[in-house]
């Protein structure tokens, strides 16, 4: 099993370059269903998920070309024939999102049985949300032996009110609505940029969606969908993580491919925690740090608020900052498992139900730690990048999910970082690009 040795101490110093985000590319995948056509995107992140989903696609008959290279991330994904509409436990079990095929695989085929879904140990994502917005469209679910089995002759447009926001809940939907009869009104949507983008790609396939990226979306429904090329939008995620870095690292970090219109809370928080961020060009932003950093609370929300998959990593910073701070997560349950970790390195945090108090400045040392969950794991990194002494992480499996080639990155802009152990395999095919 894969580990990271991390030496910590050296400043961060360069252009670190982010990758297409992986929770965009996963819906688009499956939005491929939608079609017997080829669907070809681009700015597709090496990481294990995408794999995963790849595996997924193949297992019920598309045809998924995959190739990485210098100048080309890029998948083809040609479901002319669904032979098998399910998502086995095999593949399920190590990635949530799998779940986003029930909604198109039972929009095209008439039906779809989907194993319940596994992924990051972070508390209860239960896809009941999926399952009644599906029932709303006229979907005949049953549930049994661990699975959720859709039935449907033909959607019906409907009105859809998400009893709480759901992200894969609202692209799920999203996708089966699309090859429904009629108008689908859904209300208190997901307004995250994946949203967005996932929409984008499936109007140019031919549907019919407004509001994306808003709390309402209106779909009307098409007859057929046909292929089309899109190009997956930027990591928010992994871009936040590396701003991050360059703050506690020092130095001089210029972070390009990103989209800083998807950073602005992020950027909030550290402007108060004197940090200087400045938007350098569309697509890059320029990070330093400049004196002491200052303690600031922060609370998790839905998009537009401060991201969950980047707590983890600000709790990180919050270990080096003057004061306390106060971390509050509120969309999952059970996602301070890394804060464990950081006190084995010398962080004084105290848990409190929702809340993680944070003592700083605490002065950081090296130790053995334990990656939890995939964001649990970028948060290590960072600390380990600022702990005096060599760092080892164990089960860098989690952020190999996510993560493309993270450690060769930051060791590109200075950081002491490898990964020893067992070198596993993490593409199925290479192409020159």
């Amino acid at each position: 099993m894969d580990k990271f040795v991390i030496r910590g101490g050296n400043p961060l110093v360069g252009t670190i370059r982010v990758s297409g985000a992986k929770n965009a590319a996963l819906p688009a995948m499956a939005a491929a269903l939608l079609t017997d056509e080829p669907v070809a995107l681009e700015n597709i992140p090496d990481v294990r998920d995408i794999q995963t989903e790849r595996k997924l696609l193949e297992s019920m008959g598309a045809e998924v070309e995959l190739g990485y290279g210098r100048a080309h991330h890029r998948t083809t994904i040609c479901a002319r024939s669904l032979g098998r509409p399910e998502a086995a436990y095999e593949l399920v079990k190590t990635m949530r999102a799998s779940t986003l095929v029930l909604g198109p695989l039972v929009a095209r085929c008439g039906i779809a049985r989907v194993s319940l879904p596994g992924g990051c140990a972070i508390g209860a994502r239960p896809i009941d949300l999926h399952i009644k917005g599906l029932e709303r469209l006229g979907a005949t679910i049953t549930t049994e032996h661990g699975y959720v089995e859709a039935r449907a002759e033909r959607l019906k447009g409907n009105q859809v009110m998400f009893e709480k926001i759901t992200v894969t809940g609202t692209e799920d939907l999203m996708m089966a609505a699309a090859l429904a009869d009629g108008e689908t009104v859904m209300e208190n949507c997901a307004r995250e940029p994946e949203v967005a983008d996932l929409a984008a790609l499936l109007n140019k396939m031919g549907a019919d969606i407004e509001g994306a990226g808003t709390s309402t979306i209106r779909i009307r429904g098409v007859e057929k969908l046909r292929g089309a090329r899109h190009r997956i939008i930027p990591d928010r995620v992994e871009a936040a993580t590396f701003i991050l870095a360059g703050a506690l690292g020092g130095g001089d970090l210029l972070v390009s491919g990103c989209d800083p219109h998807h950073l602005t809370a992020l950027f909030q928080k550290l402007e108060e925690a004197g940090v200087r961020v400045r938007v350098m060009a569309p697509d890059t932003v320029r990070v330093m740090a400049e004196g002491e950093l200052r303690s600031t609370d922060i609370s998790t929300e839905e998009y537009p608020g401060f991201p969950t998959d980047v707590q983890a990593q600000f709790m990180a910073l919050a270990t080096q900052a003057e004061g306390s701070s106060v971390i509050t997560e509120n969309i999952f349950e059970n996602r301070f498992m890394h804060a464990q970790e950081l006190v084995r390195m010398g962080a004084n945090i105290k848990i409190e139900g929702r809340r993680a108090i944070v003592r700083g400045k605490t002065p950081l040392s090296a130790a053995a730690v334990l990656a939890s969950d995939l964001r649990a794991s970028a948060s290590l990194v960072l600390a380990a990048l600022v702990a005096d002494g060599e760092t080892i992480i164990d089960r860098v499996y989690h952020i190999d999910r996510g993560y493309e080639r993270i450690e060769e990155k930051l060791r590109g802009v200075g950081a002491q970082i490898k990964r020893i152990g067992e070198i596993l395999p993490r593409r199925a095919s290479m192409l020159a690009g």
